[in-house]
Formats: structure tokens, sequence, C-alpha cells
């Protein structure tokens, strides 16, 4: 009777080992908000200088053209060449940062 306990451990062990290695790649997947916040920033340079930024720690479904993305939302301020202060607000894909969308705020 012992070896079948042992056999039923060491099943019940290579079960949870699976799982939490799926759930671990899953979450490797998806980018650190503040990380996809730094990739928009330094995409956003040429706006300006950057003097302020959030981003929206929770991911939120977001559609364009027929196709959904997770992604994180965001703004940042920037003052242009002339001095004036610009808003603009991002959606950031929470897989790769990439800048979905980036719409500058009316004034």
């Amino acid at each position: 009777m012992g070896w079948k306990r042992f056999a039923a451990g060491v099943g019940a062990g290579v079960a949870v080992t699976l799982i939490a290695k799926n759930q671990m790649e899953k979450n490797q997947s998806q980018l650190s908000p503040e990380k996809a916040l730094k990739q928009v920033k330094e995409k956003a340079k040429h706006l300006g200088s950057i003097e302020g930024s959030w981003v929206h720690m929770i991911p939120e479904k977001y559609e364009t053209d027929e196709l959904s993305y997770n992604v994180y939302r965001g703004g940042i301020t920037c003052t242009d060449e002339q001095g004036k202060m610009n808003a603009y607000e991002f959606y950031a894909d929470s897989s790769t940062g990439a800048i979905l969308k980036l719409v500058k705020q009316d004034d």
C-alpha cells in the first residue's frame, strides 16, 4: 500500500508543478505597468520634455479595427519647444508595450 501513496504523491506533485509553470508563463507574458509606461515615455520623447505621467495598474480590454487587446491606459504631459504644455492619453499593449493609440487632449 506504501507504493500507491508514493505514486499518488508524485502524481499530485507533477500536476501542481505543471499548473504553477503554466501560470508563471502566463504572468511573464505580460509587462508590468511601470515597464509599459517607461516604453511609452521613451517612444514619446519627440513630443517634448516629459513633465509627468501616469498609468492604470490593471490592464483593460481595448478594441480597434475589430481586434481586441489587453492594454494599459495612461497619460503623459509634455512641454514642447515653444514652452506649451500638452497632455496625451495612450493605450499600450500589455504584452509588448506597443502604443496602440496616442491622443492629444483638448486644452
